[in-house]
């Protein structure tokens, strides 16, 4: 993306944040054939992707008055909401098929029941999180990335994002211990 591309999308995403909807049309325009791709690779089915993009845009439209082109570009900002939306959706696909699957397993229910009270408890923890940091984590441990990876989409320093990781998991560590 050219910085000119890059200057134009900030721009349109200020406009959205000011509740422009022709804006939320042109970064929709922009950027939604790459976010689909994003969506498609994480969520599984062209539905669930279809699904996820709906929602990433939704959320931009909420979201928008949040963004700080200091911290991200609008393109990292966007393919990080989206990934998020996408692999959330796979985690509650996975969470209700889970739960059928425990409730008929009737042996292990306790278990089981277990397990999804745990997951509730990381995923209202990580929600707890900036949606960066948040984001950062999910796609590490759900998704597999490198921090070399998160670092280069991010455009930030690896180190930084070896940190920023750090902090998280600390901060999850604390939330999850009941602090």
């Amino acid at each position: 993306m050219t910085a000119a591309a890059r200057d134009d999308l900030n721009e349109l995403i200020a406009r959205v944040g000011q509740g422009d909807r022709a804006a939320l049309r042109r970064v929709y325009d922009a950027t939604s054939a790459r976010l689909f791709g994003i969506c498609l690779r994480l969520a599984g089915s062209r539905d669930a992707a279809e699904d996820a993009l709906q929602e990433t845009f939704l959320r931009v439209w909420r979201r928008a008055d949040r963004f700080d082109p200091a911290r991200a570009s609008a393109m990292t900002w966007l393919a990080l909401i989206a990934r998020g939306v996408a692999i959330d959706g796979r985690r509650v696909d996975g969470r209700l098929a889970q739960g059928i699957a425990a409730a008929a397993a009737l042996p292990e229910a306790d278990t089981a029941a277990t397990e999804i009270e745990e997951l509730y408890a990381l995923n209202e923890c990580l929600a707890r999180l900036d949606d960066a940091q948040g984001q950062f984590i999910r796609s590490a441990f759900y998704d597999g990335y490198s921090y070399d990876e998160l670092a280069r989409a991010a455009e930030l320093p690896a180190g930084t994002m070896k940190s920023r990781i750090r902090r998280g998991l600390a901060a999850l560590r604390k939330c999850l211990d009941g602090d």
